[in-house]
């Protein structure tokens, strides 16, 4: 079982620059294989594959000096990125690559001749005299498989390493329905269980947006390329990180509990895309997080061998009665409890559509076992 523990390491001003070398060159890469690559299909139609491009690092080395500098397996791992794009991108998994800029993340990959000191809280990278600084809260039991270097906009820097423990996956638990849960996924609160159990909204976005406005106001008023605008924009970029951090931690915290309690979680498949371009609902939904929390679940359902069971979009969870199965469909968003008119049961709306989603799945696991 492949598994990833990133933690932060602590350079020093020698290796940043050498670091930020390595992230130069690496976008310097991308960037001109990008280029070579659309070129290539707008004038000829042909389409240049990964190892067509790598043909041409030994011409790119001699024309740039400084790329001799930092390893080849960087330079290769960045192709190899920019390939994993534009296949995403035609199998419609994502958007067509883009240029890169030294102002967003950085990131460079390296696959060998690294080492993981725990003792001495140290690292060793390729192409780089000393050992990096790092914190080891915790230690894995593997074999180490590559080692991710990255960089955020607030000059924070990690390493990301993805190990081997040798651990088979665990068998999926069996299905029944007093360990299954239906979750539904809303605005007003952010997840609502089958057993009423309700995970409010925290809007971390919203509690922060007033004071980002401001800092924001602040940073378009600075001159450009002044130190006050790198300094303002820090500031920023600072603010955006401990919304993004408080939400994730939230997220970890639902999807460790669900996972814990119940043997099969039971959710929607949400076109997000979709939903965000309602102009006035769009920055409520993209605060959730929802495709995030589902990419937990799937993960730490197999880690520990529970069952993850995604519904049909289609699915009108909202407007089915959960005890007769009427449809109601006239339903509003603004009605926020379901009134059957065939049985006369009143239920809050999202425990109803919770209720069906768990319905539908067990319906559904039932079909795929015929």
């Amino acid at each position: 079982m492949l598994k990833s523990y990133k933690y932060r390491i602590y350079p020093s001003d020698e290796q940043k620059e050498q670091l930020q070398c390595f992230f130069g060159v690496a976008r310097l890469v991308y960037n001109l294989g990008l280029e070579t690559k659309s070129n290539a299909y707008d004038s000829k139609q042909v389409n240049l594959s990964n190892y067509d491009l790598i043909k041409q690092l030994p011409e790119l080395r001699k024309e740039y000096d400084f790329i001799k500098d930092c390893p080849s397996q960087v330079l290769q791992q960045s192709l190899f990125n920019l390939d994993k794009a534009y296949k995403n991108f035609f199998k419609s998994k994502g958007k067509f690559p883009k240029y890169k800029n030294k102002y967003s993340k950085q990131s460079i990959k390296f696959n060998q001749n690294y080492k993981i000191l725990f003792k001495d809280n140290k690292v060793k990278l390729p192409k780089i005299d000393t050992l990096i600084n790092v914190i080891y809260d915790r230690e894995f039991k593997g074999i180490p498989k590559s080692v991710t270097l990255s960089k955020t906009t607030t000059n924070k820097y990690f390493i990301s390493i993805l190990v081997d423990n040798k651990v088979d996956l665990p068998k999926k638990k069996r299905i029944t329905k007093r360990t299954s849960v239906g979750i539904d996924l809303g605005i007003k609160d952010l997840v609502i269980t089958s057993d009423n159990i309700i995970y409010k909204n925290k809007n971390f976005f919203k509690s922060q947006q007033r004071r980002l406005r401001i800092e924001q106001r602040s940073l378009s008023r600075k001159q450009k390329n002044s130190k006050n605008r790198d300094k303002q924009k820090l500031k920023v970029a600072l603010l955006c990180e401990r919304i993004r951090n408080q939400r994730k931690y939230y997220l970890h915290s639902i999807s460790t509990e669900l996972v814990r309690n119940y043997n099969t979680i039971i959710i929607e498949n949400l076109a997000v895309s979709n939903m965000v371009k309602n102009r006035k609902l769009s920055k409520a939904i993209s605060d959730m997080g929802w495709r995030e929390l589902r990419t937990m679940l799937e993960y730490k359902c197999n880690w520990y061998g529970k069952n993850l069971v995604v519904i049909d979009i289609f699915y009108p969870s909202s407007k089915l009665c959960s005890n007769c199965g009427t449809r109601k469909d006239n339903l509003k968003l603004s009605d926020r409890t379901y009134s059957c008119d065939s049985c006369k049961i009143s239920i809050d709306r999202d425990l109803n559509a919770s209720l069906n989603i768990k319905k539908q799945g067990l319906v559904t696991i039932l079909q795929s076992l015929k």
